[in-house]
């Protein structure tokens, strides 16, 4: 009971942060390629605030925000590596995108099982 009301309240914080990267996506003149990034994980965001009412039914939707987060993650510490002057910038990133895929593991919804008729 207390874990899936921690996934929920993650899913809706999470789905929330990701929804408000529409403001900067509308607001600001940005590069055609984090435009679309951008895009992609406002509906994720999106579909995370769907799941939080009813997370066993949106498991897949919760294991891929969990492991696209690992993915951006790993790209954001090649970059770091390459582009020192934005090194701080990534690192915080690549730590946000972390925190957000194991709290999504961990609080992850057990796999149901089919009864036998």
């Amino acid at each position: 009971m207390i874990r899936e009301r921690a996934l929920k309240v993650v899913l809706v914080v999470v789905g929330l942060l990701f929804v408000a990267m529409a403001y900067p996506l509308v607001a600001m003149r940005l590069d055609e390629a984090l435009q679309m990034m951008l895009s992609v994980y406002i509906t994720l965001g999106i579909f995370l605030l769907l799941a939080a009412r009813n997370p066993s039914g949106y498991r897949s939707v919760i294991a891929f925000a969990a492991w696209s987060s690992f993915a951006h993650a790993a790209v954001m510490v090649v970059q770091a590596y390459y582009d020192v002057a934005e090194r701080v910038h990534f690192l915080v990133g690549v730590l946000a995108m972390v925190i957000i895929g194991v709290a999504l593991i961990a609080l992850s919804p057990a796999k149901s099982r089919l009864t036998e008729a």
